[in-house]
């Protein structure tokens, strides 16, 4: 059985793809073996997993790559039954085209603002070109940092319908633990009661994109 691979991708950088990328992939290895594959050149997936202890490893496999991804995704998709692809902060190149060629799903994390979901228009025209040679690539939209007492204004609620791709009813609160969990190698699902109700938002995420 071939493993589930989703990208995390945005052409803009700072909308936490990474965090999403960590956090999702912890939650994805308490359902099976799970792979991380950092394609930014920041290599932050990988400082992520190097700041971990060797008496609490990250629970999922970090396995850098540069180029292409279609290929090795095929390799991968052998040995792991879930594959998250951390991908630079661009449209274009060969670890995006490959990441998006191979994936079932790509999530895209936005911040809450207008100015910010206007910046990620152009990705409905680059996912529609993925989309057109990967017939079975979903997407989906995560709103990312939304403020505890603030919801999604008028303003952008249309800016997301401009991007004209689906958001996911479930979005992830602006909370210091995510920061915490990256600063300590680990995920919100290891940092206890101060991580239960960012792992509760990672937890329904995975519940809503697997229906």
């Amino acid at each position: 059985m071939s493993s589930r691979v989703i990208a995390v991708v945005n052409q803009k950088g700072g909308t936490g793809k990474t965090t999403l990328t960590m956090n999702l992939a912890a939650g994805l290895a308490r359902r099976g073996r799970t792979l991380v594959v950092d394609a930014d050149p920041q290599g932050s997936a990988g400082q992520w997993a190097r700041m971990s202890s060797e008496r609490k490893p990250f629970p999922a496999s970090v396995f850098a790559v540069a180029g292409p991804l279609d290929r090795e995704l095929a390799n991968l998709r052998r040995d792991y039954d879930f594959v998250v692809i951390d991908c630079p902060p661009t449209l274009e190149g060969g670890a995006v085209n490959g990441a998006l060629a191979a994936a079932d799903l790509a999530l895209i994390p936005v911040l809450p603002s207008p100015v910010d979901l206007w910046g990620s228009v152009r990705m409905g025209t680059g996912l529609e070109e993925a989309q057109g040679a990967n017939r079975d690539l979903q997407a989906r939209i995560v709103v990312n940092q939304l403020e505890v007492r603030s919801a999604l204004s008028r303003a952008m609620k249309h800016a997301l319908m401009e991007i004209d791709i689906p958001a996911l009813e479930q979005t992830l609160r602006r909370r210091a633990i995510y920061r915490r969990s990256a600063l300590e190698g680990s995920s919100v699902y290891d940092l206890g009661k101060p991580g239960q109700a960012a792992a509760a938002e990672i937890e329904a995420i995975i519940e809503e994109v697997s229906q």
